[in-house]
C-alpha cells in the first residue's frame, strides 16, 4: 500500500512497512516535528504530523513498533479517542500489527492513525468506511480553516506514473492474483491466498503481506458519488498488465478468496463492460491492447483429446504468466496463456467470445475515432475468420447458430443447447458490426454476400418464430399438429400441451418477449434477459417488439428486478425439471446462479436498450435499486432467491463485471448520446428484404411454391 498526503509545505508519507528506517530520514522527520510542534503551540491549534520511525509519541496515540503510520501527536483538548481493531469498535489501546485505526476528532479538526491497512480493496471493505474518504474524497488531517490553502489530498500508487500532487488521479494497484507473478494453475484448489507465491514471497518480491482476517461488517449509507468513486477504484485495481501495458481486467479480485479457480483470469465476455466503461471515460489504451493481444491468441492451435477447434475461435479467457527463459534461471519473460475451453468446467468452447470481440472492436472505433485498428490487415483477417467460422456449412436447416449447452454467459448445463436466443442476438449484432468494418476488396465480396443473406434470414426467423405475446400464445394454444405441407402454420410441430401453466397467468395483456429457444417440437418459454435486451440493442427486434419487451419488464418488475436487477432468466427450473435438465447441479439450484439468479452486470445492457427506445426512466429506476445495497454487499457476482434478497451462496465478491456494468449504466444515464456507439440501427436493406419476404410468404400460402423467385432459409 502506497500513499502520499500533502498538507501545504508539510507531507505525511505512508509507505510499505519498514522495520529499519534510515538515520537521515529519522532526523529529517524529527526536525519537521519539532518545527510543527512549536508552531502549533504558538497558535494553540491542532496540527497533524507524521513519522516513519518510532520517536517518542504522546500518550494519546499508540502504534505497533514495526508499522509505519500517520499520527496526530498534538491533539487539542476537545479530542475524543476511539480505537478500532479489525473492525471492532472500543476504547482499548492494544495494537494489532495487521490493521488498526485510531480516530481522533473534535468539532474543528480530524486526525487519523492508520496502522498497516493491507490493501486498497481491504480498506474499501473496512467497517469504518475509511477508504472512500482516504482514497477518493478530500481528507483533512487538521482544522479545515488552517488548511484552506492545502487543497484536497490525493491517493496514488508509487511507481505507476500517476500524479502525486493535488488533484492527481488515483493509480491502478494490482490485486496479487492478477499479477504475472502468480503462477497458480486454473481450477487448482491448492492456490494460495492472494498476497504471496509458492515460495512465500509476495508477487512483487517484497515481504509477504499480512493475511486479512474477516471482521464483523457494519452497513453504511453511501451517497451516489461515494459508490461511483469506490467502483472506479476497484475497477482500476482489477487491471492486468502485460509487458508494462494494461491488457484487461480479471474476473474477480476478492482478497479473502483462498481458491480463485479461474476468476483470476481475463475473460473475453467479462471484459466487455469493463472495456466499455473505459471507452466512455476516454481511456482507450487498455481496450486497444486487449483487442490486439486477444487477436494474437486467435490462431493458436489448441487440442482436446486429439481434436482441434475450428480456425478463428477466440479463447474464453487468458492469463499472464511469468516463465523462466531457457538456459538462464534468473531471466524470465511474460506470456499470455489462453483457455479455449479445454480447462473450463464442462470443457465447452466459448461461442460468444468472438462475437463479443467484434462488438467491442466496433465500439472502440466509434468511441475513440481511431479506425486504424479495425483497418489493420491482421484485424481484418481476424474478423473474417470469426465470420467464416459462424457461417460454415453444416447439417442445420435454420439460419440460427447451433451450439451446445454452456457455450455463452450461461456456461453450465441449463437446457439451452440448440439455438439459444442469447447467441442469436449476439450473432446478428456481430454480423452487422463485421459488415460495417470490413474493407471492400475482391477477396471479401463473397463473404459479404453470404453475410447479407444470413442477416436477412436470421432477422426474419427470430422476429417471426421466437416472438411471443398474448395473441401469439393463444395462436399456439390452438395449433394443429402433424401438418405435412409447404404452407403449414405449425412449422415446427409444437404441441400445445407444452405451454407451461405459469405462462398463461404471467404473460401481460400489453407486452411480449422472445422465447429462449426453438427447435423441432420444442419451445423454451423462459424469459432470458440478455437475449431480449441485446435483441433491442442490435435492432434484431422491430420497434414494436422492442417497446413490448420493455413494457413486459415494467409490468413484471417484481419478478425480473425486485430487490436487485436483473434476473438472468425467469422462471427457475424446480423439482424434477431441475434434476433432469441441469443434472441436479448444486450450483444451479432454483433461484440461484444461472437458474433464476439476479445478475447486476445486466444493468448496462438494460440501460442501452432503454435509452435506445427513449425510455431511460426504466434503467434509472433499476440503477437506483442497485445503488442502495450493491456497494455494501461488496459487489457480488449474483444474488439468490426469487426476489434477490440474498447474496449468492457461491457468489464471488468484488466481481469486476458487476462493478463495470454499474459504472457503464451510470455513465450512459448521465450522457445518453454516448450509447449510440453501442447499438445498431435498423438496416434499410434488411427491412426492405423482410417486407418482400412477408409478401412472398402470403403468395406462398395462396399459390404454393411457385410464388417465390428467390428462396431464403427461414
Amino acid at each position: 500500500m502506497f500513499a502520499l498526503w500533502r498538507l501545504g509545505a508539510f507531507e505525511v508519507t505512508w509507505g510499505p512497512l519498514e522495520t529499519q528506517p534510515t538515520k537521515a530520514g529519522v532526523e529529517r522527520w524529527r526536525r519537521r516535528e519539532s518545527v510543527i510542534r512549536e508552531a502549533s503551540r504558538a497558535r494553540g491549534t491542532c496540527v497533524a504530523s507524521g513519522s516513519v520511525s518510532n520517536p517518542p509519541s504522546p500518550p494519546t496515540t499508540h502504534t505497533h513498533p514495526s508499522a509505519s503510520s500517520v499520527r496526530a501527536p498534538l491533539p487539542c483538548r476537545h479530542h475524543r479517542k476511539r480505537t478500532y481493531h479489525d473492525g471492532v469498535r472500543g476504547h482499548g489501546t492494544r495494537p494489532r500489527p495487521e490493521r488498526s485505526v485510531t480516530w481522533l476528532s473534535c468539532d474543528g479538526c480530524v486526525s487519523l492513525e492508520i496502522t498497516a491497512l493491507v490493501s486498497f480493496r481491504e480498506a474499501v471493505s473496512h467497517p469504518m468506511g475509511f477508504a472512500p474518504a482516504a482514497a477518493l474524497l478530500p481528507l483533512r488531517l487538521a482544522c479545515p480553516r488552517r488548511l484552506a490553502d492545502a487543497g484536497p489530498m490525493t491517493f496514488a500508487r508509487s511507481g505507476d506514473g500517476a500524479g502525486l500532487g493535488k488533484g492527481g488521479r488515483m493509480g491502478s494497484p494490482q490485486c496479487p492474483s492478477s499479477l504475472p507473478g502468480n503462477t497458480g494453475a486454473r481450477h487448482d484448489h491448492s492456490v494460495k491466498r492472494p498476497g504471496g507465491d509458492e515460495s512465500g514471497r509476495s508477487v512483487n518480491g517484497a515481504a509477504p503481506a499480512p493475511v486479512p482476517t474477516k471482521a464483523p461488517q457494519r452497513r453504511q449509507r453511501r451517497g451516489p458519488h461515494d459508490v461511483e468513486d469506490e467502483a472506479w477504484g476497484l475497477l482500476r485495481e482489477s487491471v492486468v498488465n502485460y509487458c508494462g501495458s494494461p491488457v484487461g481486467t480479471i474476473a474477480a479480485c476478492d482478497p479473502n478468496d483462498a481458491s480463485p479457480l479461474n476468476y483470476d483470469q481475463v475473460f473475453i465476455r467479462d471484459f466487455v463492460p469493463s472495456g466499455v466503461a473505459f471507452l466512455l471515460k476516454g481511456e482507450y489504451e487498455i481496450v486497444r491492447n486487449f483487442i490486439l493481444h486477444t487477436l494474437q491468441l486467435q490462431s493458436w492451435e489448441k487440442t482436446m483429446d486429439c481434436h482441434s477447434p475450428g480456425q478463428g475461435l477466440m479463447p474464453a479467457s487468458f492469463k499472464v504468466r511469468v516463465i523462466p527463459l531457457d538456459g538462464d534461471d534468473d531471466a524470465t519473460e511474460e506470456v499470455l496463456d489462453p483457455d479455449f475451453g479445454e480447462a473450463a468446467i464442462g470443457r465447452v468452447a466459448p461461442v460468444d467470445s468472438g462475437l463479443w470481440w467484434i462488438i467491442l472492436l466496433r465500439a472502440y472505433g466509434k468511441c475513440s475515432g481511431d479506425l486504424s485498428v479495425q483497418e489493420r490487415i491482421d484485424v481484418q483477417t481476424g474478423i473474417k475468420m470469426i465470420v467464416k467460422l459462424c457461417l460454415a456449412d453444416g447439417f442445420d436447416m435454420f439460419p440460427t447458430l447451433l451450439v451446445t449447452d454452456g457455450s455463452c454467459m450461461i456456461d453450465r448445463r441449463m437446457g439451452i443447447h440448440g439455438h439459444p436466443l442469447e447467441i442469436q442476438a449476439l450473432f446478428y449484432s456481430a454480423l452487422l458490426c463485421a459488415r460495417e468494418m470490413l474493407t471492400p476488396e475482391d477477396g471479401s465480396a463473397d463473404l459479404i454476400r453470404a453475410l447479407n443473406s444470413r442477416l436477412i434470414a436470421l432477422s426474419f426467423h427470430i422476429r417471426e418464430y421466437y416472438w411471443l405475446d398474448k395473441r401469439k400464445l393463444n395462436e399456439i394454444y390452438r395449433y394443429k399438429t402433424e401438418e405435412y405441407s409447404y404452407d403449414a402454420v405449425n412449422k415446427f410441430n409444437i404441441y400445445p400441451d407444452q405451454i407451461p401453466p405459469w405462462l398463461v397467468e404471467w404473460i401481460p395483456p400489453k407486452g411480449g418477449y422472445f422465447i429462449g429457444n426453438l427447435q423441432p417440437a420444442h419451445m423454451d418459454f423462459r424469459f432470458f434477459s440478455l437475449g431480449n435486451l441485446w435483441s433491442i440493442v442490435s435492432s434484431l427486434a422491430t420497434s414494436h417488439q422492442s417497446n413490448s419487451v420493455l413494457d413486459l419488464v415494467e409490468a413484471k418488475w417484481s419478478d425480473l428486478v425486485a430487490e436487485m436487477p436483473m434476473k438472468i432468466c425467469y422462471p427457475a427450473l424446480e423439482d424434477q425439471e431441475w434434476k433432469f435438465i441441469t443434472g441436479s447441479d448444486p450450483k444451479n439450484t432454483p433461484w440461484s446462479y444461472h437458474n433464476g439468479g439476479s445478475w447486476p452486470t445486466l444493468l448496462w445492457q438494460l440501460t442501452v436498450a432503454c435509452i435506445k427506445m427513449n425510455r431511460p426512466e426504466i434503467a434509472a429506476k433499476a440503477v437506483e435499486v442497485a445503488e442502495h445495497r450493491i456497494a455494501n454487499d461488496k459487489w457480488p457476482e449474483y444474488y439468490d432467491t426469487k426476489r434477490a434478497r440474498f447474496i449468492g451462496k457461491q457468489s464471488r465478491l468484488f466481481q469486476t463485471w458487476t462493478i463495470a456494468g454499474f459504472l457503464v449504466a451510470k455513465q450512459l444515464l448521465e450522457n445518453p448520446d454516448k450509447s449510440r456507439t453501442l447499438w445498431n440501427n435498423e438496416d434499410e436493406e434488411i427491412l426492405n428484404a423482410l417486407n418482400l419476404m412477408t409478401d412472398a410468404s402470403n403468395l406462398k400460402g395462396r399459390r404454393g411454391r411457385k410464388g417465390l423467385k428467390k428462396t431464403y432459409i427461414v
